[in-house]
């Protein structure tokens, strides 16, 4: 079986506070799967020296794993600017995204919801989460 490779986006900048669920979920993903961006899950997120400004790096960096990547998963519980972009960018390269949000805590921005080609999934619990991630990497392996 090939494994996927998967571009997971959660907030950075945006806050830390489901830093842990972020990391258990791509430790989920990572059983079946590639997660380019596994250092999302990191409680402290930190960039060895680069030769780049650390801005353009990320830049750089992120855009090459958008264009790798089979699919994009992200966690939008927690507002943040550059998932916004991610997501974007996703599209225009046709990439399928997922997007996880816990309608209780948040309003999902309605550029989200309104985007048709984006499936947006809300839920409640982590264990469904893991269930919801689990059926779309599944059936996109098929």
């Amino acid at each position: 079986m090939t494994k996927q490779k998967i571009y997971f986006a959660a907030s950075i900048r945006g806050g830390r506070s489901d830093a842990g669920l972020y990391e258990d979920l791509i430790r989920f993903m990572q059983e079946t799967d590639t997660v380019l961006t596994e250092h999302i899950g990191t409680s402290r997120i930190s960039l060895e020296e680069q030769e780049l400004p650390v801005e353009q790096y990320i830049y750089e960096r992120d855009i090459a794993w958008l264009k790798e990547c089979d699919v994009l998963i992200a966690e939008c519980t927690c507002p943040s600017l550059g998932v916004g972009y991610e997501l974007a960018f996703a599209e225009k390269l046709g990439k399928p995204c997922y997007i996880f949000y816990r309608p209780a805590e948040t309003h999902l921005s309605a550029m989200l919801k309104g985007d048709p080609y984006f499936t947006v999934i809300p839920y409640e619990t982590k264990e469904e989460l893991f269930l919801k991630t689990g059926q779309i990497l599944t059936a996109l392996r098929k």
